[in-house]
Formats: C-alpha cells, sequence, structure tokens
C-alpha cells in the first residue's frame, strides 16, 4: 500500500473512532459499525468493503454479530485476524447482559427478562430452549441452553429439565424460547409443554416463574398473561 493509501485509511478510521468517542454509535450506519469493530484487528487495511459485504450477506449487524468466525472468513476481506473485534464485542455484550441480570437480588419482571434474553435469542434461525436457574431468594444462578429445534412435547424432556434443575441446586426456573418467525404468540404446543414442565417441576418442590416466548422485538410472558397462576391451581386442584 502506498504512503497515501495508507494515510487515507488511517485517517478515515480516525474520524471514526473520533465520531464514536464524540457522539457513541448516533449517526452510524450498520456498516460502519462493522468497519470500526473490525480495525482492532486491523492495523492499516481499509475495512469499508469488507464491512459491506458482511452486511450484504447476513443481513442485519445482528447477524454479523452472530455469525461464525468460519462464515465471517468466508467474506472478501475478513480473515482470522480482523474478525477479532467482531467476535469479541459480541460476547463482552452477551457477559454484560447476563451480569446485569445475574446481579441483581432478584428477577422481577417480565421486561427486565426480555432486555437480557433478547439480544441472545432475537435472530436465532432455530428454536432455541433456555432455563434460568434460581435459588431459594429468586437470585439467578446461572443459564442454560438445554435444547435447540423444534420445541414440542416430544422433543423438550421435562425428566432432562428437572435433572438439570436438580445439579444446579435450583429452587426455582424460568423458561425462554425463540420464535424465529417473530411471532412471540405461543401454539398450542408451548402451552402444552409449558404446563407438562410445570407440573413435572411442581411435582419435585420446583417453582416455575415464568415462560416468556422472545419474537421480533416483541415478547410474551405466560406469568403476565395468567397461565402460570392457572396452571398452579390446576395442579394444585389434582
Amino acid at each position: 500500500m502506498t504512503a497515501a493509501g495508507r494515510n487515507k485509511g488511517e485517517g478515515h478510521r480516525g474520524r471514526l473512532r473520533e465520531k464514536f468517542l464524540n457522539s457513541g454509535l448516533s449517526g452510524f450506519h450498520d456498516y460502519e459499525v462493522i468497519e470500526l469493530l473490525l480495525t482492532l484487528g486491523t492495523p492499516r487495511k481499509d475495512c469499508k468493503d469488507a464491512a459491506k459485504s458482511a452486511l450484504k450477506r447476513f443481513k442485519t449487524l445482528q447477524g454479523v454479530l452472530e455469525a461464525s468466525a468460519k462464515e465471517l472468513c468466508e467474506v472478501d476481506g475478513i480473515g482470522p485476524k480482523n474478525l477479532f473485534g467482531v467476535k469479541l464485542i459480541a460476547a463482552v455484550a452477551d457477559r454484560y447482559l447476563e451480569k446485569r441480570l445475574v446481579e441483581k437480588d432478584n428477577v422481577s419482571n417480565s421486561k427486565e427478562l426480555f432486555d437480557y434474553l433478547y439480544y441472545s435469542m432475537r435472530d436465532k434461525n432455530r428454536e432455541c430452549f433456555k432455563v434460568i436457574y434460581l435459588d431459594a431468594k429468586n437470585r439467578v444462578i446461572e443459564t442454560e441452553t438445554l435444547f435447540k429445534g423444534t420445541l414440542t412435547a416430544s422433543s423438550v424432556y421435562p425428566r432432562e429439565v428437572v435433572a438439570a434443575a436438580m445439579n444446579h441446586h435450583a429452587a426455582a426456573l424460568i423458561f425462554a424460547h425463540n420464535h424465529p418467525s417473530g411471532d412471540p404468540n405461543p401454539s398450542r404446543e408451548d402451552i402444552s409443554l409449558t404446563r407438562l414442565l410445570l407440573f413435572a417441576c411442581r411435582v419435585m418442590g420446583i417453582t416455575v416463574h415464568e415462560h416468556l416466548v422472545i419474537g421480533d422485538n416483541r415478547y410474551f410472558s405466560f406469568a403476565d398473561q395468567g397461565h402460570i397462576a392457572r396452571m398452579n391451581r390446576e395442579f394444585e386442584a389434582q
């Protein structure tokens, strides 16, 4: 690269960094965010074209952040070294959101849960079933993805959910899964599965507080809509 080309690239990335330090990401195009992340692992090379190519392939900023290292390396201009910034920021964001929830004294409402879960579940093209394990004071012990794929009573096994809860010494659980369609309204299978899991947990003395269905910037709360309370009444009436 010529001195002129190098100075041009360095000047551009310097302006991007100054723009971020002055006003955050306000006014940034998504490709500029990706470009800025790529520069973290690219000392001199211009990253604009690579950033635009990544956005074109993965459709959204979220899609780029959630792409695998192998998929990112298939984009012209992105290699094992300069994908560092992209993978780092995705991991840091996930850690930050998890710690923000874990360090609270309790999980108090569905919006807090949605804020935590949305980042990691919104763009999945397969359904993922997460469990949040809580102690006796409703403090988060850990979160775990237990199942992936189409979620039905035949693919999510109550005995495995209960066994995982006991392994974590959990007193209570919160369930969450995503709908790749973007519509968070629960299916009949979702409702049946929730009832089956709640009953299995109650038999073992484990409380189910919530089942959240994550859609496209929307969610459905089984607790807020009264389903968890109704299912508990049905269990107690047996």
